[in-house]
């Protein structure tokens, strides 16, 4: 066994990307991967399971300095957020067989996982392994962080959400509405829409593509004003919502999908209102809220027990649909949070 090697299928970074990704970006390639770890080494080798797709992988597509996470390097395999088997493991908290969830994971059939102090044993396995990806993984930390810690949200409070039916957003808008808040959220489609108002429970939502004075549709949905917008879009967006910010106001920055594929971001007109409103405008990186991943299981599993959180997944089969699947969700061709399947457990 220690000898043992195996065909490990890949999909490769090919160049960095300019303007909107495309599949031909990223190509297939086979090469081979040893069964076993490197001896005396920490690192645990895995079975990928399930590929997380997000739209903060774009901006790791384009040569980077200064960024909380590494670019991509052309010619090696992209990696993220995903949910995995252990093979072999050369690390003492790891040991066969265990399922994990982390964001090193190799857009591959099997990876070798260097650092796997950045990983989550899965504990609970009574709910879709894929909910790891999304929900019980880095989307649901990223709304539990931004939402409870940046936000510091009070009930009865007015609450926007932008790219409201994706893996983060729609489950700020279930935690406000569980909270007592009155929650509105944009997205793209009629059937995000209905997703939004007949699913995930929202006041309101709409189509922000329908609208062409993005302050009079805030205006007309929140005659009182915002308190806390969860901002997942910037541009045009961020700027029609500064002007319709209640007095001590927050955003939580937590992306900006609308300016991922510009060769310059566009710049905001309104930040006066930071002043004249007194608002709090703070970005966030979840990895830094990570030490709470216990209390936020605490809350959200008895929540998805007792049927008070919807999630909803979009999900394609096989690694060789994975460009796709991350091309479309600049263009919104997803619907929820968007998963690849590897491999079945």
């Amino acid at each position: 066994m220690a000898e043992e090697e195996v065909s490990n299928k890949q999909i490769i970074l090919k160049d960095y990307v300019n303007g909107f990704p495309k599949e031909s970006d990223m190509i297939f390639k086979t090469t081979t991967v040893k069964f076993k770890v490197p001896e005396g080494s920490n690192a645990i080798l895995v079975k990928n399971l399930y590929l997380s797709c997000d739209p903060a992988m774009r901006f790791r597509m384009r040569k980077t300095e200064g960024s909380y996470v590494d670019s991509f390097v052309p010619g090696s395999p992209i990696t993220g957020h995903g949910v995995a088997k252990v093979l072999d493991s050369g690390h003492p908290n790891f040991k066969k067989g265990d399922l994990v969830w982390g964001r090193s994971v190799g857009w591959e059939e099997y990876s070798l996982i260097t650092d796997p102090e950045t990983f989550f044993k899965i504990g609970c396995t009574n709910v879709p392994l894929s909910y790891y990806t999304g929900i019980l993984g880095m989307p649901g930390m990223t709304a539990y962080a931004g939402f409870y810690e940046v936000c510091s949200p009070k009930e009865g409070e007015f609450i926007f959400i932008s790219a409201a039916s994706g893996a983060v957003g729609q489950l700020v808008g279930q935690f406000a509405k569980l909270m007592g808040c009155y929650v509105v959220g944009s997205a793209g489609t009629k059937q995000k829409i209905d997703l939004l108002k007949n699913k995930f429970g929202f006041d309101e939502a709409f189509n922000y593509k329908e609208e062409h004075d993005l302050d009079a549709a805030l205006k007309r949905y929140f005659p009182k004003g915002i308190d806390i917008y969860f901002e997942n879009v910037g541009g045009k967006m961020l700027d029609a919502v500064l002007l319709n910010m209640r007095l001590n106001g927050r955003i939580a920055v937590c992306g900006m999908i609308s300016q991922y594929n510009l060769e310059q971001f566009e710049g905001i007109h309104n930040l006066v209102f930071l002043i004249i409103k007194r608002i709090r405008m703070e970005g966030f990186i979840v990895f830094d809220y990570y030490h709470l991943y216990p209390k936020f299981l605490d809350m959200v599993l008895p929540y998805i027990k007792e049927g008070k959180i919807d999630y909803v997944e979009d999900i394609v089969e096989g690694l060789e649909s994975a460009p796709t699947a991350l091309v479309g969700l600049f263009s919104g061709r997803n619907v929820g949070k968007q998963v690849v399947v590897v491999a079945h457990e």
